[in-house]
């Protein structure tokens, strides 16, 4: 009997992500709160985040494979999670307008029954072309800044302000597949059969 794979987010970047490399799922949305420890380095931050939402909902759900993940944006030395305000979305803008950044998303897979699981960060780096104070402000009122990692979205209206990426895209999307993946088929959740995928028990 296959078991079920459930995404333990309500992000919607990360349902299409899934989505769109063909994998059934289903959604279950963490209770756990993003809080910020001082001086944590962002792989740690990342990864603390990701297996605590997995857990969360993997105690619910202990007979499926439960996907969990966070993202942020590291520059200077400091972690940017997602505005609260449209100060803060244009104070985030200020500060990478014009600068390499770092976006790292951490993600945990978890078979609690089956005693299976695994955790990993993937790093990206970013260039943001130089904003005018116009450009800013006009994208913040977009609203498109608010519930995205350092304030913009790579995959929408923010897409023009990216002048370079290195690494992986869909990392800064929210959902790093590639890596993701090989998890999955490592840890022997999903395989390819009847051509298709197919969720396994663990």
């Amino acid at each position: 009997m296959d078991s079920r794979l459930i995404l333990a987010s309500k992000s919607p970047r990360r349902y299409e992500l899934l989505k769109q490399v063909g994998l059934e799922f289903d959604v279950v949305p963490s209770g756990v709160v993003e809080n910020f420890v001082q001086v944590e380095p962002p792989r740690e931050h990342v990864i603390r985040l990701a297996e605590a939402k997995a857990r969360d909902v993997a105690g619910r759900y202990p007979d499926g494979w439960v996907v969990a993940a966070d993202t942020v944006v590291y520059i200077d030395g400091s972690i940017l999670g997602k505005p609260k305000s449209r100060e803060e979305a244009a104070e985030m803008l200020r500060r990478l307008s014009g600068q390499e950044h770092l976006v790292l998303t951490g993600f945990s897979v978890l078979h609690l029954e089956g005693g299976k699981g695994g955790k990993e960060a993937v790093e990206t780096a970013v260039r943001m072309k130089s904003l005018t104070s116009t450009e800013m402000e006009w994208y913040v009122k977009t609203g498109e800044p608010f519930d995205k990692a350092g304030g913009y979205a790579i995959q929408g209206i923010g897409s023009y302000m990216i002048q370079s990426i290195q690494g992986s895209y869909t990392n800064v999307v929210g959902l790093p597949l590639c890596e993701l993946i090989q998890m999955l088929t490592r840890l022997g959740a999903v395989k390819i059969a009847d051509g298709r995928w197919r969720i396994a028990d663990g």
